[in-house]
């Protein structure tokens, strides 16, 4: 069964499938366009070596997309009533590091990291307006769609599998495109 059962029928259509992959790939694109020159604007100094930041970053959100995919694709599932029956602390924490993913070896936890790091820039960066709300919503939306995955019994179908790597994909991307360049500093007059 899928995470959006009624998207299921509307994406039979080619029309709409190509929509949907289109507009996938385009807010992945548009958010980290808005990440990327959030980056270099709160950290000025990274300008210097704008290329070498930006292929650090597109290696790292690029091993995220990849390793992201096959966990949202068939997520471990959690079942939160076993949280109340566990008996010692070994199943407590047992059940924290499935919650949180960490339980599946190092390059998981790099996956989270990168997620995690995201979050963290998205907060000190100083993003503003109907951008910050844009980078907002939609990471909201791909949270509530992953945890959504794993703690029911509702798993993604092949195309919502598709439409998760492609946004990963288009975040990847407009991360790149995002810090590939200088940002010119604003005239005074201007600010």
């Amino acid at each position: 069964m899928a995470l959006i059962e009624f998207l299921v029928d509307v994406f039979q259509d080619p029309v709409f499938s190509i929509l949907g992959i289109l507009f996938a790939t385009a807010v992945g694109l548009v958010q980290g366009i808005i990440l990327g020159r959030a980056i270099l604007i709160r950290f000025p100094r990274l300008q210097n070596n704008v290329k070498k930041v930006s292929f650090s970053l597109f290696g790292l959100f690029l091993i995220n997309a990849i390793l992201s995919v096959p966990r949202f694709a068939s997520p471990e599932k959690i079942d939160i009533f076993s949280i109340a029956q566990a008996n010692n602390t070994a199943e407590v924490a047992s059940i924290i590091f499935l919650i949180f993913g960490v339980n599946t070896g190092f390059l998981a936890v790099l996956a989270i990291s990168v997620t995690i790091m995201t979050l963290v820039l998205m907060k000190l960066t100083q993003i503003q307006g109907i951008a910050k709300g844009f980078v907002f919503f939609f990471s909201l939306l791909i949270l509530f769609l992953t945890g959504l995955s794993r703690f029911t019994d509702l798993t993604p179908s092949s195309f919502e599998v598709l439409l998760y790597f492609l946004f990963q994909l288009g975040l990847t991307v407009g991360i790149f495109a995002g810090t590939f360049r200088k940002i010119k500093p604003i005239p005074p007059k201007w600010k």
